[in-house]
């Protein structure tokens, strides 16, 4: 694990923190120092649902969510997935990130 920094969310390449897919619980994951944040989702076809994203309050504000959100986004990019977001913060992440609008599914 890794503490979390906030020049994570402006240099992804100099990210190190492994997102793990948890597929038969339905949760992502990424572990840091100070706890894990995570996301619980369903999978439809080429589709992640996203029910809600939660960090510890130990990492609220440091980054660590943002930085997660860029694993998540990047994990769906590569297996050709989009991502439904029900969870207001992952809503509003991807809204702040226009690079990733091709991703957010308007349907399923």
């Amino acid at each position: 694990m890794m503490p979390v920094r906030r020049d994570l969310e402006e240099h992804p390449e100099k990210r190190t923190v492994p997102l793990i897919d948890r597929a038969a619980t339905g949760r992502l994951e990424m572990a840091f120092d100070d706890g894990v944040v995570f996301a619980a989702y369903l999978r439809r076809t080429a589709c992640l649902v996203i029910d809600y994203v939660e960090a510890p309050p130990a990492l609220r504000g440091t980054g660590a969510a943002g930085v997660f959100m860029g694993a998540v986004v990047a994990k769906a990019r590569a297996d050709g997935d989009k991502i439904l977001p029900l969870c207001g913060y992952a809503a509003v992440w991807l809204t702040r990130h226009p690079e990733y609008h091709d991703l957010i599914a308007r349907e399923t």
